[in-house]
């Protein structure tokens, strides 16, 4: 539930440098500057954080192994009762990475968008990614059981990697014993992942349905190990339409690499910098933002993630910077794969 006392959550892009070229990317990673401070400001940034009074930050990108220093960041957060989280698609990570991201994180999440390199180095837009990211979870399974961390893996299920969701449970799963978790959440239509052309690897309404059905979720934890947690998602909550929100709030925050704070997590727009301002300024505006009357009617209009992808470009327009506006002019179409 989110009121003026702060978020819950906080995710921290803390980069958006990345070695990886994904067809979905929400922050366009990679294709942009990287936005990056020096450490200094990242420091006064986490403190800036620490001053909303989340109970947990997720430290995503971009890449966030890529960025120096970011473990006495994360050990900033985590010195003030903070949990703190890594997600990373695995490129970067060596052994000494592991061992301090095993000592300072509660939590890491690699992200693997395919059970077979094919499909996963195709989403992820570079060969050898998916050997990269299994290398990443060797590691994670070498060190965590010794370490208070929980480790596990993100698949975001889109129309070309459906059809792997079974054998990510019964193949994938059991090369680590030590997993934790396997999520499958929905594809949003956000970043690249709202350009047009790429509606068809949307969900459809009947398999979102599917992804949530009780049955369904079922049959995919007894493919995989029972030590492992199975979950699947909508995302619907990330929609934040107007009607959810009134009734039960919104717990997440989501900050820029440069310390400026989004209004609204997968949409853009910022409502100030955390380095410029009192961070419950800032939380008070991104909440006013949430009842912006033509974010209402947008949002509300929403019936299927089609919609949910033209809502997405309107108020990415209608609140982004003119920088913003030029790079979603620039995107280029997308092409769909047949899956194989």
């Amino acid at each position: 539930m989110s009121s003026l006392t702060g978020p819950t959550s906080v995710t921290w892009d803390i980069t958006y440098a990345c070695p990886l070229r994904c067809t979905h990317c929400y922050s366009e990673s990679g294709r942009r500057p990287s936005r990056q401070l020096g450490h200094d400001e990242m420091l006064r940034v986490a403190d800036a954080i620490v001053a909303l009074g989340p109970e947990s930050v997720e430290f995503a990108g971009g890449e966030p192994l890529l960025v120096r220093g970011i473990f006495e960041v994360a050990g900033r957060l985590k010195s003030a009762g903070i949990t703190v989280n890594l997600y990373t698609g695995g490129w970067t990570l060596t052994r000494p990475m592991a061992e301090a991201a095993t000592e300072v994180f509660s939590r890491i999440t690699v992200s693997v968008d395919g059970a077979t390199a094919e499909v996963h180095d195709r989403i992820r837009g570079r060969a050898g990614s998916y050997e990269r990211a299994m290398r990443a979870l060797t590691l994670l399974e070498e060190l965590a059981p010794a370490r208070e961390v929980t480790f596990g893996i993100d698949c975001v299920a889109m129309r070309g990697n459906l059809h792997q969701l079974d054998e990510f449970c019964a193949a994938v799963a059991p090369r680590f014993p030590s997993l934790g978790f396997l999520i499958f959440g929905a594809v949003i239509p956000s970043g690249l992942a709202s350009r047009p052309g790429f509606e068809d690897e949307l969900l459809t309404q009947d398999e979102l349905r599917t992804l949530t059905d009780p049955e369904y979720v079922a049959r995919l934890r007894a493919l995989a190990p029972p030590t492992v947690q199975v979950m699947t998602t909508d995302n619907f909550m990330l929609q934040m339409n107007p009607g959810f929100i009134e009734r039960y709030g919104f717990p997440m925050a989501q900050v820029e690499p440069d310390g400026e704070m989004r209004a609204m997590p997968i949409y853009e727009g910022t409502v100030g910098s955390l380095l410029e301002e009192d961070p419950m300024v800032l939380w008070e505006r991104a909440i006013a933002r949430w009842r912006d009357p033509f974010v209402v009617e947008t949002l509300s209009s929403i019936r299927c993630m089609r919609d949910w992808a033209e809502a997405t470009r309107r108020i990415d327009l209608h609140f982004g910077s003119g920088e913003v506006a030029d790079r979603i002019r620039r995107r280029p179409a997308y092409l769909a794969v047949a899956p194989a």
